[in-house]
């Protein structure tokens, strides 16, 4: 196995390789669910690479990813690698709705170890908040799962400070899901704070910008229909012109480390510490590569400043998601964290 660099998640001993493999956009909301056995060859090349932490959702497909790693851990494969999934966000039919009844943990847990075809998953997350259920009530169930075997870790996604406090008192929560970003650092403020204070890892989903870092504007282009990104307030035309500027600024930058744009921008995620691991999803084994290779550029203090200074407030025009969500649910869920 390569030498990706190990670190550890939380204070409960939790370890997973320094960058691991985001699954949702084989299966779900990027276009048309890709071929079953490229994305197995795919997981499987990341795992022989030494990215061994793979993340998933209940809720991607619905369920259809779960099962597509399922298949991809057979043959001895799930004992080299940490799985993490969600529960949280119930279907049914054509609606979906935020759940975090006791009874609905156990039945979700229970539902996605079938699907994933395996014992115990490592890192169990609470996709999004239920905020009719006190989020005390919720870990509760959540401490039993642990105490049954059935989860390792427990984790929580684009939760709020407070919630986490009120969390972590229940039960030690190992990681916090969350959007960081060049252009989405809103979470700097309070979030990142408390997860370090309470000693709690922080996994970083889409840290390209949903891929604005890979190619700029060139990427809506490629698009597929049915990709949700197509609805995203940030890749509109009144907003599109102005945040290219801001990826024209990350290319100058990433020509002169001798790199790619998309390097750079994951490289700036990887050093935000060593607590922080970020969850780059793709379904191309050449962008697999080139993610890894953003673990060996360097940025000095001046390379960091510099790039803070392009990644200001005002940098970005457009909503992480704005009414996306309705398009995606038909209901309205919100995809920030609580008090967002």
């Amino acid at each position: 196995m390569a030498g990706i660099r190990r670190v550890k998640l939380g204070s409960q001993g939790f370890e997973v390789s320094a960058q691991g493999l985001g699954c949702m956009g084989m299966s779900a909301f990027y276009g048309a669910p890709k071929p079953e056995p490229d994305m197995i060859k795919l997981i499987h090349h990341a795992i022989n690479a030494g990215i061994t932490f793979l993340d998933t959702s209940d809720i991607y497909g619905p369920q259809t990813n779960e099962i597509l790693i399922g298949k991809a851990l057979k043959g001895g494969v799930r004992e080299k690698m940490e799985l993490a999934t969600k529960f949280g966000i119930k279907y049914d039919t054509d609606a979906m709705d935020v759940c975090g009844d006791p009874a609905y943990v156990k039945y979700a847990c229970e539902a996605s170890l079938k699907r994933l075809g395996v014992d115990c998953i490592d890192l169990y997350y609470q996709h999004r908040i239920d905020n009719t259920v006190p989020i005390e009530i919720t870990m509760g169930a959540m401490k039993e799962l642990v105490e049954e075997g059935k989860i390792k870790y427990v984790g929580l996604s684009e939760a709020s400070a407070s919630t986490i406090r009120r969390a972590h008192a229940v039960h030690p929560i190992t990681a916090v899901q969350l959007e960081w970003s060049l252009w989405s650092r809103d979470v700097e403020e309070d979030i990142i704070p408390t997860c370090r204070e309470l000693g709690i890892g922080i996994v970083t989903y889409s840290p390209l910008g949903r891929g604005f870092f890979s190619s700029g504007p060139k990427m809506l282009e490629k698009l597929e229909d049915g990709d949700f990104r197509k609805y995203l307030p940030r890749f509109q035309a009144e907003n599109i012109e102005h945040n290219t500027k801001m990826f024209e600024r990350v290319n100058e930058m990433a020509a002169k480390k001798e790199c790619t744009p998309s390097q750079l921008a994951l490289a700036w995620v990887h050093h935000q510490g060593n607590d922080v691991v970020p969850i780059p999803g793709t379904t191309k084994i050449e962008n697999l590569e080139q993610n890894i290779g953003a673990l060996s550029v360097k940025l000095t203090p001046e390379d960091m400043a510099e790039l803070e200074a392009i990644a200001s407030a005002d940098s970005v025009k457009g909503d992480r998601y704005g009414d996306v969500c309705c398009y995606i649910y038909m209901h309205q869920i919100s995809f920030f964290h609580e008090d967002a």
